[in-house]
């Protein structure tokens, strides 16, 4: 069996996106090497960096670069002429998928579609994407073999509201990478202090800057907070690429009289983050919806307490290794935030059963569901 595999997130600083195809393709190269792989990527350094190092360890496995263009014209037009103008010998079998497949695709199809946020919050999303992805993924969803998701309520939501039979659609959760571990080392402290002007015990966030994370609400309430109680004096350490319709985020942070104290770091390198992870006293993501939830995972993994929200699939994922708020009441967020600054004994609690929580969430398990999801589909075309 070929499988393509369409990695274009690699190296485009996409957040869990990327993070999954990532994680996804290196497990697959850890159990399977009678298979062959073709990866696509659009990223040249990213190509370079994986045809040298990953490619030439694992064998079975093809780098390709395609044009990079949107993805309006990327995904139809490029990657459908790449699968189409491949010789017999080499022709791919099934082709794996984020979000959106080829439209006129001539092999099966594997989807993984981690949520639907842009059909049940699309003013969260610039109109042009949402219109786009209400377009191209319904479709995707509908034409492909098999569809992975990425927790129970995305497998439910998928069903609901695209009427998809069962069997077509199949729970594959996220793994968590080896270097989010508990085991700090040596001279973090000073080196996370430096690097991002951190001068105290602070609060972390981790995410895309982008209306869905709910950060506006949340510097709201650290803000008030900050006013109200002289015995709160942490930072706020905001992680995260800026994308769409994140003006409003840097216009809160600039309103409140303790914005020396809010610390917009940008995109962490994959280095610096489990640093600031561990560094942190606690890791707040009140976000408003998620397929999965990677960064209050990662911050389990690594021994922070963790603070989210109790909707979409985050009470899933987090189980009761996490501290729940309701996102949408501010009032919520900031009782959280006291309680979990002012009791040691919750963060301990919280440290122990999120180190546990975060171990039963593997690239591994991920990658063998959904290798059982490209035979389906091959099997099934055969």
């Amino acid at each position: 069996m070929h499988i393509g595999i369409d990695a274009h997130a690699i190296g485009a600083q996409q957040g869990g996106n990327e993070t999954y195809i990532r994680g996804l393709i290196r497990a697959l190269a850890e159990i399977d090497d009678r298979n062959r792989y073709t990866i696509y990527l659009a990223e040249a350094d990213a190509a370079a960096e994986w045809r040298d190092g990953f490619a030439s360890r694992h064998t079975n496995f093809e780098i390709r670069l395609l044009p990079k263009p949107t993805p309006l014209i990327r995904v139809p037009l490029f990657l459908a002429y790449e699968l189409w103008r491949r010789p017999p010998h080499s022709r791919i079998d099934v082709l794996h998928v984020q979000y959106t497949a080829p439209p006129f695709c001539s092999v099966p199809v594997v989807a993984t579609i981690h949520d639907l946020a842009f059909e049940h919050m699309p003013e969260t999303f610039t109109r042009r994407g949402s219109f786009q992805l209400k377009l191209t993924v319904r479709r995707t969803a509908q034409r492909a073999v098999r569809i992975a998701t990425v927790s129970e309520y995305s497998r439910q939501d998928l069903l609901r509201t695209y009427k998809l039979p069962p069997e077509k659609v199949a729970v594959t959760y996220n793994g968590i990478d080896a270097h989010f571990t508990a085991q700090a080392s040596p001279n973090e402290t000073e080196d996370v202090q430096q690097r991002f002007g951190i001068s105290r015990d602070y609060l972390l966030a981790v995410g895309s800057l982008q209306p869905r994370k709910n950060l506006v609400r949340l510097v709201r309430a650290y803000a008030k907070l900050r006013t109200e109680n002289e015995n709160f004096q942490p930072q706020l350490v905001i992680v995260g690429r800026k994308l769409w319709l994140a003006d409003e985020i840097f216009a809160e942070v600039r309103r409140q009289e303790w914005a020396d104290d809010v610390i917009l770091t940008g995109y962490a390198s994959d280095e610096d983050l489990p640093k600031l992870y561990r560094q942190a006293t606690a890791f707040v993501y009140p976000s408003l919806f998620e397929g999965f939830g990677l960064p209050p995972v990662e911050a389990m993994a690594c021994g922070t307490p963790v603070v989210t929200s109790n909707v979409s699939s985050l009470p899933e994922v987090t189980g009761e290794a996490a501290l729940l708020i309701d996102p949408l009441d501010q009032g919520s967020i900031e009782a959280a935030l006291l309680e979990i600054m002012g009791d040691q004994g919750l963060r301990a609690r919280l440290r122990e059963q999120g180190i546990k929580q975060a171990g039963k969430f593997t690239w591994r398990a991920a990658a063998e569901k959904t290798l059982q999801l490209y035979r389906e589909s091959y099997g099934g075309r055969r």
